[in-house]
């Protein structure tokens, strides 16, 4: 696995899950993908979230929270200034920027905090100290890749711009009924994220979102296994050309993620 230990600002470096019930939900993803959720201290000072691991690697966070989902995170040089410069641009602050402790090194792993887009879509900044982020990325297990799901493509690609500089390189899909955004910053090619366009096929309920997708070798047997462990499997393994094979998957406690065997 190839280690990434540090993220310039404007890349996405770390994913969480918030579920009600985490020791269930560990369960569920250690069934999965072979993750262990290593405790961060005690429960009065990390509020009971842990890292997973994989093979001793960080690749991604579990924590308790009223309301279930999966949060990508971008590294920011400053968060106070990211989160400032987010509600001049039309984005709500739902988590004020604070530190979050790392009593496991005696440190701070970092500050955080957790906006909403101007379309609703959740996401957070991360500004790194001890904890810089995934340890690996890309391999079965790790983070593969985040995605934006919004109905107004240009004031997306206008609030993000603004945040972290990204660019946005819009394709029409092959029926000319969608679009799909490759995000990165000026002048580097690598691509850091996506944004798909919702259109009338997508239901009304759907809100605007980031979705994390998890590298697998398999998403036929990784969607089987999603059922077996007590997860939903809300859109079947399909192919996607020049990207991979891809499901769309409810983990036990009704998150939402895709897991994707890349080509």
């Amino acid at each position: 696995m190839a280690r990434l230990r540090t993220y310039d600002p404007g890349v996405p470096s770390w994913v969480d899950v918030m579920c009600h019930d985490t020791a269930k939900a560990a369960t569920f993803y250690r069934g999965l993908f072979g993750w262990e959720a290593v405790s961060q201290g005690p429960t009065e000072v990390t509020g009971g979230y842990a890292i997973f691991q994989l093979d001793g690697h960080d690749v991604a966070g579990i924590g308790p929270g009223e309301q279930p989902g999966w949060t990508t995170y971008i590294t920011v040089a400053d968060v106070e200034k990211t989160a400032a410069l987010a509600a001049e641009h039309g984005a709500k602050v739902l988590t004020e920027p604070r530190t979050v402790p790392s009593p496991l090194t005696l440190t701070d792993a970092g500050r955080m905090a957790l906006l909403a887009d101007p379309e609703g879509a959740v996401f957070g900044v991360w500004q790194p100290a001890d904890h810089t982020g995934a340890d690996v990325t890309g391999e079965p297990g790790s983070l593969r890749w985040s995605e934006l799901g919004v109905r107004d493509v240009e004031q997306a690609k206008a609030f993000y711009g603004a945040l972290f500089g990204w660019e946005g390189e819009t394709h029409p899909f092959a029926d000319d009924t969608s679009t799909y955004t490759e995000l990165s910053l000026p002048g580097n090619d690598t691509k850091l994220a996506g944004m798909v366009q919702m259109n009338e096929q997508w239901p009304e309920e759907i809100p605007a979102h980031w979705m994390v997708y998890i590298a697998v070798a398999d998403a036929d047997a990784a969607a089987a296994k999603v059922v077996e462990l007590g997860g939903t499997v809300s859109v079947e393994p399909f192919d996607l050309p020049n990207v991979g094979r891809i499901a769309v998957v409810n983990d036990v406690d009704g998150s939402v993620f895709s897991v994707m065997a890349p080509l």
